[in-house]
């Protein structure tokens, strides 16, 4: 039974340029993204600027050790790793958290949860939800096309999340506080039917298709806070992108590796792989940059990485199906 159930961000649809924000602010960003959207942001009064590059504890704590200045609010301007990092430190700081992201590039911009490489796996540590989102449909339409719209692969992983999850049930493989509900899986579909719907119109940066978009992600956040575990859009496609990271390195783009782990996975549980193929083609989500020997050996090692990170059971569990 979980204790404690999160809300969503309170967001509002604001361009960057009419923000305004007078109180002493730390920003946490990447240059990248700053330097696309500074020219909109000049609202706001920084006075100390964090730009994390690594999704570690360790290196958030360097980050942190440097800072001085006496700010009273914090805003994140960027993609997921500057999501996460922000609200790792705001969190430290115990400071108000406003979050501006360039890109729908992941979820991680409504969750509670941070990110973090440990151990050559990621691990979610509990951070907090930020306070307020601010979405300007207008600059994230103008985001670079690879992850403009890439968070939809967070979405449509519910395709292969729910199969692993409901295979793990058939198999008595769920634990305690994992158990199958069939009327989340049920409500799981439909948000993933309406993410293959906008999948076109988010691609091409057509504004309403985003927010379609951003609806699906946060009613996916949502209906995962309700119940607790991500088990709902969490699944082998993520450890597929998990494992993956040990043969391609650090840095890759979210949708980069977990796009192709959920064509993948879907194949080897037997779906019709074709839609979700479509909507991540036409969210312009790569799906051909991990070299196919890499994939191999990805595919190879998947069994044993999950059992030895003690990941939620699913079909990359399976050595037969698998391989």
């Amino acid at each position: 039974m979980i204790n404690k159930i999160y809300n969503l961000p309170n967001t509002v649809l604001l361009p960057f340029s009419e923000v305004e924000e007078k109180q002493p602010t730390l920003l946490i960003t990447s240059t990248p993204a700053w330097v696309a959207v500074k020219g909109k942001l000049r609202g706001l009064n920084i006075v100390a600027t964090l730009e994390p590059i690594q999704a570690t504890t360790e290196h958030w704590g360097e980050l942190l050790s440097t800072y001085t200045s006496q700010a009273v609010a914090v805003y994140a301007v960027g993609g997921g790793l500057t999501a996460d990092a922000a609200k790792y430190i705001a969190t430290r700081l115990d400071l108000p958290l406003t979050v501006c992201p360039t890109a729908l590039s992941v979820d991680a911009f409504l969750t509670a949860a941070s990110g973090i490489r440990r151990e050559g796996c990621v691990v979610y540590i509990p951070t907090r939800v930020p306070d307020r989102l601010i979405l300007d449909l207008d600059v994230i339409a103008s985001a670079p096309a690879p992850i403009r719209a890439a968070g939809i692969v967070d979405v449509l992983s519910i395709a292969t999340g729910c199969w692993d999850w409901k295979f793990a049930d058939e198999m008595g493989q769920n634990p305690a506080g994992m158990e199958f509900i069939s009327w989340v899986y049920d409500n799981a579909q439909s948000i993933l039917r309406g993410a293959i719907d906008c999948a076109e119109a988010a691609g091409r940066g057509d504004r309403d298709g985003l927010k379609s978009l951003y609806d699906c992600l946060a009613m996916e956040v949502q209906l995962c806070n309700q119940v607790g575990p991500a088990r709902p859009e969490e699944g082998s496609e993520h450890y597929f992108a998990y494992c993956a990271e040990q043969f391609t390195g650090s840095g890759w783009p979210h949708g980069d590796l977990v796009g192709p782990g959920i064509l993948l996975m879907a194949e080897r549980q037997g779906q019709d792989i074709h839609p979700y193929e479509v909507a991540l083609k036409v969210c312009n989500i790569p799906l051909d940059r991990i070299p196919p020997d890499a994939v191999r050996r990805i595919i190879t090692h998947l069994p044993d990485y999950c059992r030895k990170h003690a990941l939620p059971f699913g079909i990359a569990h399976d050595q037969e199906e698998i391989v």
